[in-house]
């Protein structure tokens, strides 16, 4: 059947995202200091990101995505400690603990390799789609002992960087505390609940089609075998790549750690996941027969 698409319908203000407001790094430093996290090296780490992405760090370009932007980065920053807070509350865990810090850096820093460095003019950052969590890993690694961070902490923050690939599983790495394998959890937990509980994640999916159409030109992938036809295509498929993909991989490969998000667990609401399905049925919403 040909689709066609219809403005999103946006929420309520009842209804409206966790993440509603939050675009920049601004508003994460009262969330980190309410997390344990001294305030100096959340500025650090903040400043960092945001020279990075901004262009004034080192040589690299601006970001240049609409997806994968500073935006994204700030709404899985924020969903990250909003997990902390609700990690320190439900497991009566000490709110000053080194790892929650070392979960920031990586948060922060995840989708760092989307950057292009001076002298790469050609395309965008998205056209290393398929290899940015490691060029993630990579600048992570260069960039953290300035700050003062050990070897063993940064090999944590790289291990933490890497489960936010599409494969990436926690009980797989390598870790210096049991501790720092649940931060590791919840930072991939962020990254996924950051970006699709957004309230423009329906709008911005044109961009994200957009990134893989460039990424797979990038690298020569044969039409029949990408994974998306056409931004419609990608629209369609939101909901079962959650049901499918994101849920149980929650589950089973981060450990359930999304339910620190509730309010009052076990058993209260989860505003993330509810602004999640609410652009979810604003998308199928979009997507109205052709008459």
């Amino acid at each position: 059947m040909v689709q066609s698409l219809t403005p999103f319908r946006h929420p309520t203000r009842e209804s409206a995202s966790p993440l509603a407001g939050i675009s920049t790094l601004d508003a994460l430093l009262p969330s980190a200091t309410a997390a344990g996290i001294a305030p100096e090296i959340a500025r650090r780490l903040m400043d960092l990101t945001d020279r990075l992405f901004s262009g004034r760090f080192w040589a690299y370009h601006p970001i240049d995505l609409h997806y994968h932007d500073l935006a994204h980065t700030a709404q899985a920053s924020h969903t990250y400690l909003a997990l902390v807070t609700g990690h320190i509350r439900d497991q009566a865990t000490s709110p000053d603990a080194r790892e929650y810090t070392l979960g920031l850096a990586a948060i922060l820093l995840h989708d760092t390799g989307f950057l292009r460095a001076i002298g790469d003019d050609q395309g965008s950052g998205a056209k290393y789609t398929h290899t940015h969590v490691l060029r993630s890993c990579a600048l992570a690694a260069s960039v953290l002992p300035g700050l003062g961070f050990n070897r063993n902490e940064v090999d944590d923050v790289v291990g933490m960087i890497r489960c936010t690939g599409l494969t990436g599983k926690p009980d797989n790495g390598t870790f210096t505390t049991e501790l720092a394998r649940t931060v590791a959890r919840m930072v991939a937990t962020a990254d996924y609940i950051g970006q699709m509980a957004a309230p423009d994640y329906p709008e911005k999916l044109r961009h994200l089609f957009a990134e893989f159409e460039e990424a797979d030109d990038y690298s020569h992938v044969p039409r029949e075998r990408r994974l998306f036809r056409s931004t419609e295509h990608l629209l369609g498929a939101t909901r079962g790549f959650w049901q499918g993909f994101v849920l149980p991989k929650l589950e089973r490969d981060f450990a359930g750690v999304f339910r620190h998000l509730a309010v009052r667990p076990p058993s209260a609401s989860n505003p993330h996941l509810e602004a999640i399905e609410l652009n979810l049925t604003r998308i199928e919403a979009s997507l109205a027969p052709n008459r």
